[in-house]
Formats: C-alpha cells, sequence, structure tokens
C-alpha cells in the first residue's frame, strides 16, 4: 500500500491545486516513482489511498494503466484518516494470514525490500520498518536488540515510552513496513477507530509484541517534503 491520500501541507502551493503525490521529479511523478521501486523488489499488487484532488490522482492511475501494476483504490475522500485508519480502512484489500508492505509516496528510497522481509522473517516480529541514522526531529527509541520502546521529539522534548531501558538507540522512521496480518485485529482489539497514526500502534503493541527496526543506514533517501526538496531528490534520483 501507498499512502497517498494526505493534504501536503508543508509542499504549497504545488497542493494547492494538486495532490502531493502527483509532484514530479525527474519528469515522473512520486507516485509513479513509488510503484516502480515496488515493482523493481516484485511487488506489483497495489493499493492507493486517495483524498486530496483524489480524481487527479486516479485518472493518473488509469490514464497510466498503473504503470504496469494493479492498483486498488482506497477511498477517503469522505474523512482524511492518516496513516493508521487509511490502513485500516483498506482492510478488505489484503489477504488474510499473508504479510504486506505499506510505504509514504512523497519518501523516496532504495531500501531492499527482500532483506527488509528476510530480517522480518527471520526475527519472528509482528512489524519490521526500515529505520536510518540521520538527524530529524522525531526519532523512534530502541534496545540493543532493534526492538521499538518508544518515541522521541527533540523540538519539544517528549517522550513516549512503551518499553523501559537503561539506554536507547535513537533512529529515524524511513516508512517502508512490513506488517503481518494480525495488525488489523490487534487494533481493532486496541480500540483504534476512525483517524490515527501509525506510530501509535506501534507504540500501543511495543510492550507486548516485537516490533523491529531494520537498519538501512547507507542507502538512498530522501524525504520529498517540502519543494525544495525535490531539487534534492533529482540529484539523487534520475
Amino acid at each position: 500500500m501507498i499512502f497517498s491520500a494526505g493534504l501536503g501541507t508543508r509542499f504549497k502551493p504545488w497542493t494547492d491545486a494538486h495532490p502531493k503525490a502527483l509532484a514530479i521529479v525527474n519528469d515522473k511523478s512520486l507516485l509513479q516513482r513509488n510503484i516502480e521501486y515496488l515493482q523493481q523488489n516484485g511487488i506489483k499488487d497495489v493499493v492507493v489511498n486517495v483524498h486530496h484532488f483524489a480524481d487527479q490522482l486516479i485518472e493518473a492511475i488509469i490514464k497510466s494503466k498503473g504503470w504496469g501494476s494493479k492498483i486498488s483504490i482506497s477511498d477517503e475522500r469522505d474523512e482524511l484518516l492518516e496513516t493508521g485508519g487509511g490502513l485500516l480502512k483498506a482492510k478488505e484489500f489484503f489477504v488474510p494470514g499473508e504479510k504486506f508492505l505499506t510505504c509514504n509516496a512523497d519518501i523516496l528510497t532504495d531500501l531492499d525490500i527482500t532483506k527488509l522481509l528476510s530480517f522480518h522473517t527471520e526475527k519472528k516480529a509482528l512489524v519490521t520498518f526500515g529505520v536510518t541514522q540521520r538527524k530529524t526531529s522525531r526519532y523512534l527509541l530502541f534496545d540493543e536488540s532493534d526492538r521499538l520502546c518508544g518515541w522521541r521529539n527533540t523540538t519539544t522534548e517528549e517522550d513516549k515510552i512503551s518499553l523501559f531501558q537503561s539506554h536507547y538507540t535513537e533512529k529515524a522512521y524511513s516508512c517502508v513496513v512490513v506488517f503481518e496480518y494480525e495488525i488489523f485485529r490487534l487494533m481493532e482489539e486496541k480500540g483504534f477507530l476512525g483517524k490515527f497514526s501509525l506510530i501509535d500502534v506501534y507504540l500501543a503493541l511495543a510492550a507486548e509484541h516485537l516490533i523491529l527496526g531494520y537498519d538501512h543506514t547507507g542507502d538512498r533517501l530522501v524525504d520529498v517534503g517540502k519543494p525544495d526538496s525535490i531539487a534534492i531528490a533529482e540529484s539523487i534520483f534520475l
């Protein structure tokens, strides 16, 4: 699943008239680049959620014939649900008992999904996501075995701790995530409904379930969050 529904408020003025997922990096939209990234990793069955200028996204997908992938649309035009709510709404598109992957339309990376999957399977995790050692204002906190323990906002000095440890390692979230299908049952059991973030789900489940960070520091990664990051992305992703 590629999360593509967001308002892109940091990406104005483009998002005053377009969805962020259709912003162009070297003649290809962010959405197309992520679909092709998944294809390169053997994934051609993709869910795209839509809300902001949804018609433009749907039109682009139809016109391009999904850039060679089978695209299903999860329609959030009635209410923007954030990443957690968006995933739960899209439950019908996933196969019971089978693991699946999510990523964000505005993150470009060359993280090797095969290696991420192997790590996830070997460790028998519920959730495994890419992380890197890079500077950000919000970090995920891990113990020495790469297990998620909490979250930290260095700007507000707020910590949310799920597993208390004497020492935490701060790493930045890459937004490429492998889930076991069981995540849907657990979200519902924890009372998650409507609009909520996947980070909140991780923190609610981390004490009782194995949630891991897969460190892929050194891989290419650009958060195309603001217009000035397009130039950075274009210098790295040709």
